[in-house]
């Protein structure tokens, strides 16, 4: 799993039927700092995220079986939990604006 921070959303009229419903969100990976690294990802938000939160997110066959359970989806990237807080040492590092 990786922290990463959802930046936008995509939105695709034209796709392949087993993404049909599906929500498409722009993913960002995360630092512990809240520093935004790396490239852009399109994201199948499996837990209902919104722009600026920070989510868990999977890739490859972990992605796949979070939208459907036999694994045959298209999707190499998930969303698949948000982010209420983040300890690291005994510190609060991140917590979820309310």
């Amino acid at each position: 799993m990786q922290i990463a921070e959802v930046v936008g959303n995509v939105v695709a009229t034209q796709k392949v039927y087993q993404l049909d419903g599906t929500k498409l969100m722009l993913v960002q990976a995360r630092e512990l700092d809240g520093r935004l690294t790396g490239s852009h990802k399109v994201a199948v938000d499996c837990v209902g995220a919104g722009i600026g939160e920070v989510v868990f997110l999977v890739e490859g066959s972990s992605a796949r079986l979070a939208q459907s359970e036999d694994g045959k989806s298209p999707i190499d990237c998930a969303i698949i939990g948000i982010i209420d807080s983040i300890e690291a040492n005994g510190k609060i590092i991140f917590k979820k604006k309310i």
